[in-house]
């Protein structure tokens, strides 16, 4: 979390009562969840976890997913989840039941590895593999696609191509922020037309706020464990006022809902990122899910797509 300390100064546009009024009709959003072990997350890539700490998270993980899906079902949501394709060889009855609760199943890539480490074949060959074990397991085609860390963007541009290629119809990667790990400061924050070197593809962003010069990154994650919910309600509200489709991407992941899990040996800052929050995100959530509209990402693009909508076009390929 980048300018943290120049972010965190801003006043942000937004009441903050002792009880909060139901938010107005806004866009459609999207609760997407990315489901990796907690071990996988790129804060942790060069640290080393013991196999048996690694089973633990594997266990948590579906665990808190199970339970996510029994919020979702209480709350009548259908939601996105961008699954590590290699959880569909360990973990295969969980996949298959998200499938038969309604919700959308997309790739994560096969194990979790961020774009930048691929060449243009090797990434075909990994979303292919993952793609393909989803696909088995669950009986249906799999079209969504988030990289992890959200890793598309433009040294890794080329990944638009490959994506087209493979019969993905939208992708759901790009941040449009600053940020050390990841983010297009540049791009469209609602959905576009993203372009590659000979291929383009339909881009949901993740949702921001733009304040004092800023896109502030709202969409989930940290940032949801750490802003007042209301900044998030101001983003959607933002993108319900921006022309074009109305599309709040909203991101999640299972071990933010664990609190209690053994903690990472990570460094001071990837530690305060990591487990900030932790202990709001389930009441947090389940305000979210009672306030708005929500549909799969699937379903957002296709019905961009029947609308036809004018989409702005942005290219993701560096110059």
């Amino acid at each position: 979390m980048p300018l943290l300390t120049s972010l965190l100064p801003i006043t942000f546009p937004v009441r903050r009562a002792a009880a909060e009024p139901t938010p107005a009709p806004g866009p459609v959003c999207v609760a997407s969840f990315d489901i990796e072990e907690h071990h996988r997350i790129e804060a942790a890539a060069r640290v080393t976890v013991p196999e048996a700490v690694k089973a633990e998270y594997a266990g948590r993980m579906e665990r808190v997913t199970r339970d996510l899906l029994g919020r979702l079902a209480a709350a009548g949501v259908k939601a996105t989840f961008f699954v590590v394709g290699e959880i569909a060889r360990t973990h295969p009855h969980l996949v298959r039941d998200i499938h038969a609760a309604g919700h959308e199943v997309g790739s994560h890539s096969w194990d979790h590895r961020r774009v930048h480490t691929f060449t243009p074949a090797a990434f075909r060959d990994d979303l292919r593999r993952s793609k393909e074990a989803l696909e088995d397991v669950t009986g249906a085609a799999v079209v969504g696609f988030r990289a992890p860390t959200f890793s598309v963007v433009r040294q890794t541009g080329w990944a638009v191509d490959v994506l087209a290629e493979c019969g993905i119809e939208y992708d759901s990667s790009v941040f449009p922020v600053r940020h050390d790990r990841y983010g297009v400061p540049g791009a469209p924050r609602g959905p576009f037309r993203a372009a590659g070197h000979d291929r383009e593809i339909l881009e949901l962003p993740l949702l921001t706020y733009r304040a004092a010069g800023y896109s502030l990154p709202v969409a989930g994650g940290g940032y949801f464990r750490l802003f007042p919910p209301a900044v998030m309600r101001a983003g959607i509200r933002q993108a319900a006022a921006a022309p074009g489709p109305a599309v709040a991407m909203l991101y999640f992941h299972p071990w933010e809902f664990d609190p209690d899990q053994p903690r990472l040996p990570l460094g001071r800052l990837a530690r305060w990122r990591t487990y900030v929050g932790m202990r709001r995100t389930t009441a947090r959530l389940d305000a979210l899910l009672s306030a708005y509209t929500f549909t799969r990402a699937a379903d957002a693009a296709r019905g961009i797509r029947a609308a036809g909508a004018e989409l702005p076009r942005y290219s993701l390929v560096a110059a």
